[in-house]
C-alpha cells in the first residue's frame, strides 16, 4: 500500500519582512533594491583587475620580479571578499514592533504625556537614556513602532532602523551598520592598496617598454594599459580620500551619521560617550569587538496563520498524518477515556436461551 505525503510550501520570515531590501539564496543574501551602482563597482574592479592579469602581470613577472602578481591577486581576493561580505549581509536591521507591542508602547506613551489638547502640538517622543554618566535621547521611530535604541537610525532607501547607522551605501548596494562596517572599512583599504598597486605598476609597465619602442608606439600598442591608468587616476582620489575619512571616524569611535549631524561636535559642546579617550582602544573596540548575531531570523519559519496560507483541507489533512500513526491514538484515548477504564460497569450481555430449545430438552 503506497503512501501519499503531501508536502505544505513553508514559508520564510524574510518573505514577509516589511522594508525594501531584496532577499536571494532562501534570505541568505540581503541587499537594498537599488543595486545598480553595485554592479557598476563590480564592473570597474574586475574589468581593471582583468586587464591588470592579462597584459601586465606577465611581462613584469618576467622583467622583474614573480611576487608582483602574487601580491596583486591576494589584494584582489580580499577586496572582492570584503565588498560581497559587506553588501551580502544584514547590516543590523531593527525588528518592527508587532502589534500588540506597537498598541502597548502607545498607551505608555499616551500616559505619560496626558491628554493633548485639541489644536495643540504633541510633545515630541522622546526618551532619556544614560551611557557614562551622559544623557542620550532615545527617539521614537514613527514606521518601526519603537524607541530606536543608541546610534540607531532609520534609513530612508531601506526603510529600515539599523543599529549604529552609518550611512547607506550604493557603491556596496546595502546599508553600513554595526553588522558590517568593518567589512566596509577593510573592503574601502584594501581597494585604496590595489588602486595604488595597479597604478604604479602600470606606469612602471609604460616606462619600461617605453625604453625599448618609445612612448608614443608603447601608448599605441597597449590601449588596455591607458583605460587602466585612467580609470585608477580618476578613482583614486575618491577611495583614498574615503578611506582617510573613516579611519578618522574609527579613531574617534563615530559614525558618519553622527559626525554629519555634528551629535558631539555642535553648540553642546557634549563629549562623545562612547569613545573610550584612546586610538587604540576605539579601533580594536570598532573592527576587532564581537561582532552581534542578527536579530532579523530571515529564515525562520512561519505558523500557518501568519505566512497567509491558506488552511489544509480535510483531505489534505489526513494524508498528511498518515505517517504520524500514534497521535490520532492519543487524541481518542483522551477524548473517551470511559471505553478503557472501567470496563467491568458494562459486561456484555448474555444471550437468552430461546424457550422453544428448553421445551424441547424437557421432553
Amino acid at each position: 500500500m503506497s503512501v501519499m505525503v503531501v508536502r505544505k510550501k513553508v514559508t520564510r520570515k524574510w518573505e514577509k519582512l516589511p522594508g525594501r531590501n531584496t532577499f536571494c539564496c532562501d534570505g541568505r543574501v540581503m541587499m537594498a533594491r537599488q543595486k545598480g551602482i553595485f554592479y557598476l563597482t563590480l564592473f570597474l574592479i574586475l574589468g581593471t583587475c582583468t586587464l591588470f592579469f592579462a597584459f601586465e602581470c606577465r611581462y613584469l613577472a618576467v622583467q622583474l620580479s614573480p611576487a608582483i602578481p602574487v601580491f596583486a591577486a591576494v589584494l584582489f581576493l580580499f577586496s572582492m571578499a570584503t565588498l560581497l561580505r559587506t553588501s551580502f549581509s544584514d547590516p543590523g536591521v531593527i525588528p518592527r514592533a508587532l502589534p500588540d507591542e506597537a498598541a502597548f508602547i502607545e498607551m505608555e506613551i499616551e500616559a505619560t504625556n496626558g491628554a493633548v489638547p485639541q489644536g495643540q502640538r504633541p510633545p515630541p517622543r522622546i526618551k532619556n537614556f544614560q551611557i557614562n554618566n551622559q544623557i542620550v535621547k532615545l527617539k521614537y521611530c514613527y514606521t518601526c513602532k519603537i524607541f530606536r535604541p543608541p546610534r540607531a537610525s532609520h534609513c530612508s532607501i531601506c526603510d529600515n532602523c539599523v543599529e549604529r547607522f552609518d550611512h547607506h551605501c550604493p557603491w556596496v548596494g546595502n546599508c553600513v551598520g554595526k553588522r558590517n562596517y568593518r567589512y566596509f572599512y577593510l573592503f574601502i583599504l584594501s581597494l585604496s592598496l590595489l588602486t595604488i598597486y595597479v597604478f604604479a605598476f602600470n606606469i612602471v609597465y609604460v616606462a619600461l617598454k617605453s625604453l625599448k619602442i618609445g612612448f608614443l608606439e608603447t601608448l599605441k600598442e597597449t590601449p588596455g594599459t591607458v583605460l587602466e591608468v585612467l580609470i585608477c587616476f580618476f578613482t583614486l582620489w575618491s577611495v583614498v580620500g574615503l578611506t582617510g575619512f573613516h579611519t578618522f571616524l574609527v579613531a574617534l569611535n563615530q559614525t558618519t551619521n553622527e559626525d554629519i549631524k555634528g551629535s558631539w561636535t555642535g553648540k553642546n559642546r557634549v563629549q562623545n560617550p562612547y569613545s573610550h579617550g584612546n586610538i587604540v582602544k576605539n579601533c580594536c573596540e570598532v573592527l576587532c569587538g564581537p561582532l552581534p548575531p542578527s536579530v532579523l531570523d530571515r529564515r525562520g519559519i512561519l505558523p500557518l496563520e501568519e505566512s497567509g496560507s491558506r488552511p489544509p483541507s480535510t483531505q489534505e489533512a489526513s494524508t498528511s498524518l498518515l505517517p504520524q500513526g500514534p497521535a490520532p491514538i492519543d487524541h481518542l484515548s483522551n477524548e473517551m477515556p470511559e471505553d478503557t477504564s472501567t470496563p467491568e460497569e458494562m459486561p456484555p450481555p448474555e444471550p437468552p436461551e430461546p424457550p422453544q430449545e428448553v421445551t424441547e430438552a424437557e421432553k
